[in-house]
């Protein structure tokens, strides 16, 4: 473990406000009483009049006296949860009470490719990912930020966390609401208002085993004065990182696969320990890579212990440096070629444990809100906020470095005189010059990426009586921005090439070159000359803006002439215009692709343009009378007109009916369409490499003869003595040029509320159960390229059959049968999500105190689509990373200034069933042997106590994953891992492990 005591220390000292926890209620207004106003658009009456206590509830725009809606609403509040020990808004809304167990973008994708870029946090309801989730603060959009050229969605870090008051979450469609991104469900984080004196706060959250830290500063203001209101935050995050290295079940990657006849493990045996080794290299892909070895075209020499012919003549493709070898190869040692076990290359270095399991970052945010009642233009209120913030993040890596020594002149030279006739490697050097003598496999080290996004949201607005009687008008315009730098190191192929060339070749540079190093066993194990390393290694940095102006409009009041049995009929109308532009500038260096072996870019520039007309209606049918204690209609729908896609409608049907006070049923069914966000459309061509190791034909030959692999490799490639010598090529490019379409859903949920009326010594209790189903048609997908390969050469099918070798081009024998992958955003013809949710709260008094208990279960019965129309459903409900059933429940007890708290979050065990991917016919049983791809039952425990002093001040201590329960572990090769685990956010409170936390606050 690593030494964190002065940043402990120092982080230590600072203050940090709670996050946020949920109350998970049986129905929205079950979770809390009816709020004071909140939203901006609550405020309808002028200074001198009594205070409104209407208010918007997420998912409908009627102004209602009661916190009530015909669709299900999640409401989180900040009152509950210091005790959760959640550190930030963030936190809050990826915890899978929120999000149901889908996974989620956090600090833990630092080191992956994921939209947004590094370091960017999303929220993804349903598990239909982020750009299907629309995000609201105080009921108006906000806008995407980010780096890299995929920026489209809400990043969480701008979000303030210490003046919020409550998050309701809507998981239901809202598209003819809110208009687009609101597929799968509402987000809508509402600020505190009526602020007055200061707030003092903070938060430090400390791991136990040491490693990703985390703290808040926070400060909180406001005052009123006859007609001027405002308020404000002022705070400060930081996480240090928390390294591979910090946690001993990441620090030993291994294949964690059985034998199908005898159930021994299959991991390779260090011949030099005995003892299983850490961050292999194999055909079914394990996390290391090969250093402190050269490759050579097939010779003769000495096997190393362990190889195919320890201590003998065989023929070998890799060697490391054995100055005791003096014949064969004088001066290596055979390690690898044909179908040897490559296991016994150098695959692991320590500096790989440096590497960032949860990226460390620093964020800076303001927040300021006021309003000011003119009295003119209907008691018009004047408007407006402000949100600022500065994120700064950082991932360490690991770089593995091809040394290629080209067959020319000046790379033969270079080369020791025996390796200097040996035949040549397949692999062009660098992808660009000749073909390679001999290449150097070298751990290089870590290397470092770094974001500095600053994102900003300005908004001004006036509401006020419309000329209608009792009818109200909101104007606003809203204004973001995100404008963000992103850096990172690399190799210049352009430089390599003209070092290894002799410093003959043209470079656009001014830097002085320098020739690339003799071949020696100190070059081979890392150590380079600095004024080589200096010339061909650096840093470059790109630039990413994102801006988005709105403005909307809209009246809203009763319908007098309507009136029913029920009351008054309430309608609302409306404008709303977006115009959206993204402008992704890459290095210079990326636009050349002189970046080794990493993705070139080009710019992705493009804008877009929407104008919508909304409306709504809400029909209290009936109202208290025998059997409708309550039967309420509300429709709504929404004209929408794209620059880019054209236009369409899209409309809400909801319903609720209360029988009785105790029993209530509602019900909605809606729909969505969503062009293809900027980047989808626009992103500009990049091309990338895999590891020559992803090809999923790499050392075919050592596969079952019956599985569809073998079969489709050796038809397509003829030969099973077969080794990938190229990088894998990846080419992407935006979809709009290609025929992108844009895509619809529709949304149906139906559910019952039980709150009977229990006696006072029973307590008071309610329950609701929903059923949910959400169908996306032509859905805007990126196809992952190992993915693609792995589906495509797993297929029964192959080629023939379409599919997913639709993007992969022909191999052929000229190009050494190297790959291409074609990724491009394209439309999957069908995502289908489908279950229930269950809900339930209870509240007695016990004693002198009164306990609390909040319990709520996701059931997905299908998560299930397909890429193409006459392509099988994929089901991949109850799969690693796509849990059934999920759940969380929270009881806590108050007793005068003291709360006590405890929490468990569950999530089911996963089991993977993967014939598509393994075999066929009688070889399915034992490859689904080999590979244990099952995760068990997850429980996570927090506890904590409160004191609450009556001189305005406030303590919390607290444990996270109490009992420091750690990630499962799964089998190499289908999933992505760390360490031994599969990635998946759900499991963050595991990769952290057990951490204690402090909360104080102090008012003035």
């Amino acid at each position: 473990m690593r030494n964190t005591g002065k940043n402990s220390f120092r982080l230590g000292l600072m203050a940090t406000i709670a996050g946020v926890t949920s109350i998970m209620g049986a129905n929205a207004q079950q979770a809390q009483p009816a709020p004071k106003p909140a939203e901006p658009q609550a405020k309808t009456a002028p200074a001198n009049a009594t205070p409104s206590t209407e208010v918007v509830v997420v998912g409908s725009r009627i102004r209602r006296d009661e916190f009530s809606s015909t669709s299900p609403v999640q409401v989180i509040t900040r009152d509950e949860t210091v005790l959760a020990g959640l550190s930030s808004t963030t936190e809050a809304l990826q915890g899978s009470g929120v999000t149901s167990g889908g996974a989620q973008i956090n600090n833990l994708f630092g080191g992956f490719v994921v939209n947004g870029g590094p370091g960017v946090n999303t929220v993804s309801l349903r598990g239909l990912g982020a750009t299907k989730t629309l995000v609201l603060l105080n009921g108006r959009r906000i806008a995407p930020a980010g780096t890299r050229g995929a920026v489209g969605a809400a990043d969480l870090n701008i979000l303030p966390s210490s003046i919020v008051d409550r998050i309701d979450i809507l998981k239901d469609g809202a598209s003819s609401v809110y208009g687009s991104d609101a597929v799968a469900g509402v987000v809508n984080i509402i600020t505190s208002r009526g602020v007055k004196g200061w707030t003092l706060e903070g938060q430090y959250n400390r791991p136990t085993e040491g490693g990703g830290e985390q703290a808040r500063a926070a400060v909180v203001t406001g005052f009123a004065r006859d007609k001027f209101e405002f308020s404000g935050s002022l705070e400060y995050f930081e996480r240090l990182e928390l390294r591979q290295g910090d946690r001993d079940w990441a620090a030993c990657n291994r294949g964690l696969q059985v034998s199908p006849t005898t159930g021994a493990s299959l991991d390779f045996v260090d011949p030099t320990t005995g003892q299983p080794k850490c961050y292999t290299i194999t055909t079914t892909g394990e996390n290391g890579v090969t250093i402190n070895t050269i490759g050579t075209g097939n010779i003769s020499g000495i096997g190393a212990p362990g190889s195919v012919a320890p201590g003998a003549t065989s023929t070998f493709n890799r060697w490391r440096p054995n100055a005791a070898i003096g014949t064969g190869l004088v001066g290596y040692e055979g390690v690898g070629g044909g179908a040897n076990n490559i296991n016994v290359r150098d695959t692991f270095d320590p500096r790989m444990l440096n590497r960032s399991l949860v990226s460390p970052t620093k964020n800076v945010n303001a927040f300021i809100q006021g309003s000011y009642d003119a009295g003119f233009l209907g008691n018009a209120e004047i408007y407006g906020e402000a949100l600022w913030t500065q994120r700064e993040s950082t991932q360490t890596g690991y770089r593995q470095f091809a040394l290629d020594y080209p067959d020319t002149a000046e790379g033969r030279a270079a080369l020791p005189v025996n390796l200097r006739t040996t035949p040549v490697v397949g692999g062009a050097a660098y992808n660009l010059g000749p073909l390679n003598r001999v290449r150097a496999f070298i751990g290089f080290g870590n290397d470092k990426s770094s974001q500095d996004v600053m994102f900003y949201k300005t908004t001004a607005g006036i509401r006020g009586d419309f000329f209608i009687p009792k009818w109200r008008y909101d104007a606003y315009v809203g204004y973001s921005k995100s404008d963000a730098d992103y850096t990172f190191q690399t190799f210049f192929t352009d430089r390599l090439l003209a070092a290894a060339a002799n410093c003959t070749g043209t470079v656009p540079t001014s830097a002085t070159c320098v020739p690339i190093p003799a071949l020696t066993s100190d070059v081979i194990a890392g150590r380079l000359p600095q004024s080589y390393v200096n010339y061909v290694w650096g840093s470059v940095t790109g630039n990413t803006k994102y801006d988005e102006t709105v403005f909307s409009a809209a009246i809203d009041g009763p319908i007098e002439f309507l009136k029913l049995p029920g009351g008054e009929v309430q309608a609302v109308l409306g404008v709303e215009y977006r115009k959206s532009k993204i402008n992704d500038r890459p290095p210079q260096e990326s636009v050349n692709g002189t970046t080794y072996n990493l993705t070139s870019a080009t710019p992705t520039v493009g804008e877009d343009a929407v104008r919508e007309v909304f409306a709504e209606i809400e029909l209290p049918i009936l109202a208290n009378m025998p059997l409708a204690e309550r039967l309420v209609v509300n429709l709504s729908g929404r004209y929408t007109d794209y620059d880019s896609y054209g236009s369409n409608t899209t409309y809400k049907i909801g319903g609720g009916y209360s029988p009785t006070k105790w029993l209530s049923f509602r019900t909605a069914r809606g729909t969505s369409f969503r062009a293809p966000a900027l980047f989808e459309q626009f992103q500009g061509s990049t091309s990338g490499f895999l590891a020559a190791q992803g090809d999923p034909c790499d050392n075919y030959g050592s596969l079952d003869r019956a599985s569809f692999r073998f079969i489709n490799c050796n038809a397509e490639i003829g030969n099973t003595a077969f080794r990938n010598l190229s990088s894998i090529t990846v080419l992407q490019s935006g979809g709009a040029a290609t025929g992108l379409r844009s895509e619809s859903s529709t949304n149906t949920s139906f559910g019952v509320v039980l709150q009977p009326e229990l006696p006072k010594s029973i307590g008071n209790l309610s329950f609701a159960v929903d059923f949910y189903k959400i169908e996306i048609e032509d859905e805007v997908s990126l196809l992952g390229a190992g993915s693609v390969l792995s589906r495509c050469y797993d297929s029964p099918g192959f080629r023939s059959a379409g599919g997913f070798c639709r993007f992969i081009r022909p191999r052929v024998s000229t190009n050494n049968f190297a790959v291409t992958v074609l990724q491009q955003f394209t439309n999957v013809a069908t995502q289908l999500v489908e279950g229930f949710d269950y809900n339930l709260r209870f509240v007695r008094d016990i004693g002198q105190g009164t306990l609390r208990v909040n319990a709520q279960a996701t059931q997905f019965t299908k998560q299930q689509g397909r890429l193409f129309s006459d392509d099988p459903i994929d089901e991949d409900n109850g799969t690693v990373n796509s849990p059934a059933w999920t759940g969380t429940i929270d009881a806590n007890y108050t007793h005068k200034d003291w709360r006590f708290f405890w929490s468990t979050n569950w999530t089911q065990k996963m089991d993977s069933e993967i014939p598509r991917i393994l075999g066929t016919g009688t070889t399915l049983i034992s490859n689904q042997a080999r590979y244990d791809l099952q995760v068990p039952d997850i429980f996570i425990h927090n506890a904590s106590v409160q004191y609450r002093s009556t001189k305005n001040w406030e303590a919390t201590v607290g444990v996270r994953n109490l009992t420091n329960e750690k990630p499962p572990e799964i089998s190499s090769a289908v999933y992505s891992r760390i360490g031994n685990s599969p990635i998946y956010s759900g499991y963050n409170d595991l990769y952290i492990g057990r951490q204690v936390f402090v909360n104080i606050n102090k008012k003035f």
